[in-house]
């Protein structure tokens, strides 16, 4: 078994790989105070609940966009695990051809999607990523990873409004079924939601004309909790892969096995 490993803002999802069928999959909260022994032991908890033995892995892979996590996460990978995870990262075999300015700035999990709409789907491709952060990233059939968008999340959004509004309240993020609303709470899930549709399609629209300048006539993919909500009422989104970052770890992890140990 393989354990895969993306650390988010907000959550770290977590997979577990048999070959290549993912059979069980969680999520567990961000927080950078915890110690080693606080991570090993929930991750251990997650095993037992699901009938799984951690004697069977022989494998582990970690994205991250949060460091201040990573000594405590990777010391409980390798205390209660006995293996050195894969971190993504510098020297870490991708496939994918990073045409930043500065490829270091990308982060691993726009990295990991990418590697993950290359090998899986072959085609050019828009990923957009609906995580604390909303990423737009721009993939060539090549593999050229070119660039892309980064926006600030839909929760992000939501809660920022609250703060700093006195009078508005915090509010489900559910979509209205019309955008001329009556309540506040309406006229706020409105705003939000359609307008971060409108945010997609029209940042999918300026990327597909720049990508078609070199023949790129790309596929467009969501992955991410909301991106199921979004695409609802969206034009631009081709489909949805809920679990496509933690495909891209276990590619990504046979790439590079015979770093781990």
């Amino acid at each position: 078994m393989i354990l895969v490993l993306d650390v988010g803002n907000t959550n770290i999802v977590l997979g577990v790989y048999k070959e290549d069928k993912l059979i069980a999959d969680w999520r567990l909260s961000t927080a950078s105070k915890m110690t080693a022994d606080e991570y090993g032991t929930q991750i251990i908890q997650l095993f037992l609940h699901n009938k799984l033995d951690i004697s069977d892995v022989e494998g582990v892979i970690i994205s991250s966009v949060v460091p201040d996590i990573m000594y405590s996460l990777e010391h409980a990978i390798i205390k209660y695990f006995e293996i050195y995870p894969i971190v993504v990262g510098p020297g870490i075999k991708t496939g994918i051809n990073i045409k930043y300015d500065n490829p270091k700035e990308v982060g691993a999990d726009r990295i990991v999607n990418a590697v993950a709409v290359h090998e899986i789907y072959k085609k050019p491709a828009i990923i957009i990523d609906f995580g604390t952060a909303t990423t737009f990233c721009a993939l060539t059939e090549n593999g050229d990873y070119l660039g892309g968008t980064i926006c600030p999340g839909v929760q992000i959004a939501s809660d920022a409004l609250f703060e700093r509004a006195a009078k508005l309240p915090k509010v489900e993020l559910i979509k209205p079924k019309r955008v001329i609303c009556k309540n506040t709470i309406s006229s706020i899930q409105a705003g939000i939601v359609y307008g971060y549709i409108g945010q997609v399609d029209y940042i999918v629209c300026r990327m597909k004309k720049e990508m078609m300048e070199f023949g790129e006539n790309p596929l467009v993919v969501a992955t991410g909790g909301l991106a199921k909500l979004i695409n609802e009422e969206s034009r631009s989104i081709d489909l949805i892969d809920p679990i496509l970052t933690l495909k891209g770890l276990r590619i990504i992890y046979d790439k590079n096995k015979e770093q781990g140990i």
